[in-house]
C-alpha cells in the first residue's frame, strides 16, 4: 500500500507544478516579459535534456549491461521509436506549432484549443517518463531507487511551472478571465498523470523491455526539446539569456539526480 501511495505522490508532483505555474495569472499582470519567457522555456528544456540522459538513458544502458558491448542497442532502438512516436503525434494532432502560423493548421479549431493541444502534446512524454521511472522502481529494477524516481518527478514539476505560466499568461493578456485561464493551464497538465498511470499499467506487462521503455521516454522528450523548445528560445533577441537558463536547468536536474537519486 505504501508503495502505491509513493507512486501516487510521484505521479501528482509534476501536475502540481503545472497548477502553480498556471496560478501566475492571479499575481502577474499583462503579457509575460519576452526575456522571462525565453529564460523559463530554456530552463525547462535544460531540465528535460538532463533528465533524459541521467534518469532515463543511463539507467537503460545499465539495465542492459548483460549484453556487453551491445548494451547500447535497446537505448538506441527505444530512443528512435520515441522520437518517431512524437513525430507521428506532431503530424496528426492539430496544434499551434511555434513559427508555423495557424494557417498551417487547417483544422477549424480555435486558437485556444490549438494552444491547449500543443501543450498537452508536450506534456505526454513527460507523463510517460514519470510512469516509466516509477514502474521500474515499483517492479524491482535495481538501477532505479524511490528517491531517484521522486527526483525525476520534482525535476518535471520544476519545468512544468514555467510551462503552466506560458500557457495561461497569453490567454489572460487576450482578455480571458483569470479563473478560465487558470483552468486552461491546469487542464493542459492533466495529460501527465493520465499518461503516467497508463504507462505504469502497461509497464507491468512489458517489464522485460524496460530499457526500451526508458529510452523511448527519453526520445519522446528529446523530440519536444529539439522541435519546440529550442527553436522558441533561439529566435529573436535575448538568446544569450536562453543559453544561460538552459545550462542552469541542465545542471539543476543533474545535481538533483546524481546527488539525491
Amino acid at each position: 500500500m505504501d508503495e502505491w501511495l509513493n507512486v501516487l505522490l510521484g505521479v501528482l508532483i509534476p501536475f502540481f507544478g503545472t497548477c502553480l505555474g498556471s496560478a501566475c495569472v492571479f499575481f502577474m499582470r499583462g503579457e509575460m516579459n519576452p526575456k522571462l519567457k525565453k529564460g523559463l522555456t530554456a530552463f525547462a528544456a535544460g531540465i528535460m535534456v538532463s533528465a533524459s540522459f541521467f534518469s532515463l538513458i543511463l539507467p537503460a544502458i545499465e539495465e542492459s549491461r548483460d549484453m556487453g558491448r551491445l548494451a547500447f542497442v535497446p537505448s538506441v532502438i527505444g530512443f528512435l521509436i520515441g522520437m518517431l512516436f512524437l513525430l507521428a503525434l506532431d503530424i496528426l494532432i492539430p496544434h499551434i506549432h511555434n513559427d508555423k502560423s495557424e494557417e498551417g493548421v487547417k483544422s477549424g479549431l480555435k486558437n485556444t484549443t490549438k494552444m491547449f493541444l500543443a501543450v498537452a502534446l508536450h506534456n505526454l512524454p513527460e507523463g510517460m517518463t514519470v510512469g516509466v521511472i516509477f514502474a521500474g522502481w515499483l517492479y524491482g529494477n535495481q538501477s532505479i531507487s524511490l528517491m531517484g524516481a521522486l527526483v525525476m518527478s520534482i525535476g518535471i514539476a520544476l519545468q512544468n511551472f514555467p510551462e503552466g505560466a506560458i500557457v495561461s499568461m497569453p490567454l489572460r493578456a487576450e482578455g480571458m478571465a483569470k479563473g478560465k485561464t487558470f483552468l486552461y493551464g491546469v487542464l493542459s497538465g492533466v495529460i501527465e498523470p493520465i499518461g503516467a498511470v497508463l504507462t505504469i499499467f502497461f509497464a507491468s506487462v512489458f517489464l522485460p523491455v524496460l530499457p526500451y521503455l526508458l529510452a523511448f521516454a527519453a526520445g519522446a522528450m528529446f523530440y519536444v526539446v529539439v522541435e519546440e523548445l529550442i527553436p522558441e528560445t533561439a529566435k529573436g533577441e535575448h538568446t544569450n539569456v536562453s543559453t544561460v537558463c538552459f545550462a542552469i536547468g541542465f545542471v539543476v536536474m543533474m545535481a538533483l539526480d546524481v546527488g539525491l537519486g
